[in-house]
């Protein structure tokens, strides 16, 4: 995980202080977004929550096209790649907030809660995979196979899972000593690479399929250890019915997608105009399949390009 991290950092700006590991200090920004950390200083103060009825007939026709030419293709493919293209396109989706600053995240990560088997008893993990902004559908579905194909037996210990294990055979007392520890050092941008890059906190987006195990969506709140700024649970798919003006009935299958985003980070015009821009690529899956034609940086930096100097 940590060399893939390394290999996905974004390197468009050179270091400056005050920038951390994990991204570049924003000073360029609306005055407003600047003070309402301090007002507002909590995740669960600031969630916004957004509902989508995504209709999922195009995108069930568009899988059929190509089940033979990107084998395993699936919903959840096609909607994390319209995800990483929209992060592409849409930099402030990947801020996030720590100790009432704003930052933007110089990698594009999803953090992916799986069940290992369909039952009351079967193991939960997180996987974290690692994006560049210039990935297309085939690209999305080799790195999910891959980790999927790493993680999906009963018994087998990712790094998450490891951690966790030794962690929860602590006493409470070292417990919430090194908790504390690491929360802190987090805070102040010291926290030590190798449990960054395996932290699920620490991502430009969460997502939960719950409908896999046939659940409708539902609201999840937002973290407040690590620097996850966005999640969305999506649901399992359903048959809406509605009448036309003339009559006639109209039958298409849906799949519901709740968001929460923290509301400091961008305004709720932007994170509305990002949702649109997804449900469109639903719209034109064939632009998944090729490379955007160029990656939008975060303005909010403020200071030149290396790329483009």
């Amino acid at each position: 995980t940590m060399k893939k991290c390394k290999e996905y950092k974004l390197k468009y700006f050179p270091w400056r202080w005050g920038d951390r590991r994990d991204g570049w200090r924003l000073r360029n920004v609306d005055p407003i977004f600047s003070i309402m950390p301090y007002f507002m200083r909590k995740r669960l103060d600031s969630q916004v929550y957004f509902d989508v009825l995504l209709p999922i007939d195009e995108i069930e026709d568009f899988i059929k096209k190509h089940k033979e030419d990107i084998p395993g293709l699936s919903m959840m493919h096609i909607i994390i790649a319209a995800i990483v293209r929209v992060f592409s396109q849409r930099p402030r989706l990947n801020r996030f907030i720590m100790r009432n600053k704003l930052y933007a995240r110089n990698y594009i990560n999803i953090s992916l809660m799986i069940k290992r088997s369909m039952t009351d008893e079967g193991e939960e993990t997180v996987i974290k995979l690692f994006f560049r902004p210039t990935d297309t559908l085939q690209d999305v579905v080799r790195k999910v196979q891959e980790a999927l194909e790493e993680n999906k037996s009963e018994g087998e210990s990712n790094t998450i899972d490891k951690l966790s294990k030794f962690l929860s055979g602590l006493p409470p007392f070292l417990m919430r000593f090194i908790s504390s520890t690491m929360i802190c050092m987090d805070r102040f941008g010291i926290l030590p690479r190798s449990l960054e890059e395996i932290s699920p906190w620490h991502a430009s987006f969460f997502l939960s399929n719950i409908g896999s195990i046939g659940t409708e969506s539902v609201f999840h709140h937002l973290y407040e250890v690590g620097t996850c700024s966005m999640f969305m649970a999506m649901g399992r798919k359903s048959t809406q019915t509605i009448t036309r003006r003339s009559g006639e009935v109209h039958t298409f299958k849906t799949m519901q997608l709740k968001f929460t985003f923290d509301e400091r980070v961008a305004d709720g015009f932007y994170f509305a105009s990002s949702i649109r821009s997804a449900l469109k690529l639903g719209q034109q899956l064939e632009k998944l399949l090729s490379p955007p034609e160029q990656v939008v940086v975060d303005d909010g930096v403020g200071r030149k390009r290396i790329d483009q100097s």
